[in-house]
């Protein structure tokens, strides 16, 4: 089985940063060395909604909303992702959910992202 930990959420003020990280554990690992990890977020009343993506390549996939504040990487060596945020702002507010797609989805417990204005 895939488990996903993320952690770096919390309250930030406007136009502030903060960075997630996301761990994925699993012995899935030493048969698959192609996938796709992201974080999508939702944000009270809202549907869940892609934020960025990256392969295991590095070809990476971002939402109009956040391009060029959001940057997403990821270490192939340590099945990590990362997503470094900046220029936050209110509308970003939301639980951001690390996600492990190997043609089956898996995902994290999601940590709490609040942007203050």
């Amino acid at each position: 089985q895939v488990r996903l930990v993320e952690s770096g959420g919390g309250l930030v003020q406007s136009g502030g940063s903060l960075g997630l990280s996301c761990a994925a554990f699993g012995s899935i690992f030493t048969t698959f060395s192609i996938y796709n990890m992201g974080w999508y977020r939702q944000a009270p009343g809202k549907q869940r909604e892609m934020v960025a993506v990256i392969t295991s390549g590095g070809t990476t996939n971002y939402a109009d909303s956040v391009k060029g504040r959001f940057t997403i990487s990821i270490d192939n060596a340590k099945n990590m992702v990362y997503l470094q945020m900046n220029s936050l702002k209110p509308e970003d507010t939301a639980v951001y959910y690390c996600n492990l797609n190997l043609g089956t989805d898996y995902w994290g417990r999601g940590t709490l992202v609040t942007v203050s204005s």
